[in-house]
């Protein structure tokens, strides 16, 4: 394989994929550099995203990667990116094998992983039974016993969410609660119980939980608990080259999905709070196509 290419797209899950579509139809030569470790591997269905909705994540993507892999100008390398570096001419790629390559542009589609929490059983029920948003599974869970790990004020905005799905509903701030008069005025009209004890434990079938434990040995049984986790960024790469990053953590971008660091765009969860396979791709698309007008206009 050549080492030097139009662009480099760190990552190729489906905002990478969606890149390196836009830049194959526009004959740019692009290399995808991907680990195969997708932060939604254990989600059984993927929803909420036209054409595709209650497809696993591994069909989508597969299928994506087979409709790339037709454009003769992209190329794929199954490694690790692990070094970033500034050049005269773009910027200098190295992976975990040792390989070094280079290009003019570089699209960091590299998504995040999530920090879980030190509860027994929770890492199981993953994007299976313990979920991160309601648009992606709430529907699949309508109507049934649903607890919410979270406290504060964001409470409030998943709490609305989800109350719309199932008046079977329970917030678990596992540990003081931290709601001023107002919110819990507007938890208790809504009949919404808040249970300030801590999770010993959830107990599950299979990663399809069954029931939340609690320090005190009461258990409550639950068919999903959604939670907000912590995240890191999945590749160190973007903060060696000096991108900015928002106060939450995500790589910091313009509109078109430009870095404060020249020729390094960001796509994806990577840089988005809008966490769904539907907005990876729509950035991913935005992403390939500002690239390439950013090349045309270098060359022509």
């Amino acid at each position: 394989m050549d080492d030097l290419f139009d662009v480099i797209i760190i990552g190729g899950s489906y905002s990478g994929l969606s890149a390196a579509m836009a830049l194959g139809r526009s004959l740019r030569k692009t290399l995808v550099i991907d680990s195969g470790d997708p932060c939604n591997r254990q989600t059984p269905h993927s929803h909420n995203f036209l054409t595709q909705d209650g497809k696993t994540p591994q069909q989508i993507s597969a299928e994506g990667r087979q409709q790339v892999a037709q454009y003769p100008s992209v190329k794929f390398l199954n490694d690790l990116a692990v070094k970033g570096e500034k050049t005269d001419s773009g910027f200098a790629i190295t992976t975990r094998s040792g390989n070094i390559y280079t290009s003019k542009k570089l699209i960091v589609a590299s998504g995040i992983k999530d920090q879980m929490p030190g509860i027994p059983g929770f890492s199981a029920c993953w994007g299976i039974s313990v979920v991160h948003c309601p648009y992606c599974h709430g529907y699949e869970y309508r109507g049934q016993a649903t607890g919410l790990l979270i406290n504060g004020e964001k409470a409030l905005h998943l709490t609305s969410l989800v109350r719309n799905l199932t008046p079977d509903l329970r917030i678990f701030t596992n540990g003081p609660a931290s709601f001023d008069a107002k919110q819990l005025q507007k938890l208790q009209q809504h009949q919404i119980p808040v249970i300030e004890t801590e999770i010993a434990e959830i107990i599950h079938t299979n990663g399809h939980l069954n029931q939340v434990v609690l320090k005190d040995g009461s258990c409550i049984s639950l068919n999903v608990l959604y939670a907000h986790v912590p995240f890191v960024q999945h590749s160190g790469i973007p903060q060696s080259l000096g991108c900015a990053f928002t106060e939450h953590g995500h790589i910091q971008v313009e509109q078109y999905l430009q870095t404060t660091v020249p020729g390094v765009y960001a796509c994806g969860d990577n840089s988005s709070p809008m966490r769904s396979v539907a907005n990876a791709v729509y950035t991913g698309n935005v992403a390939g196509v500002m690239v390439n007008l950013e090349l045309t206009n270098d060359q022509f």
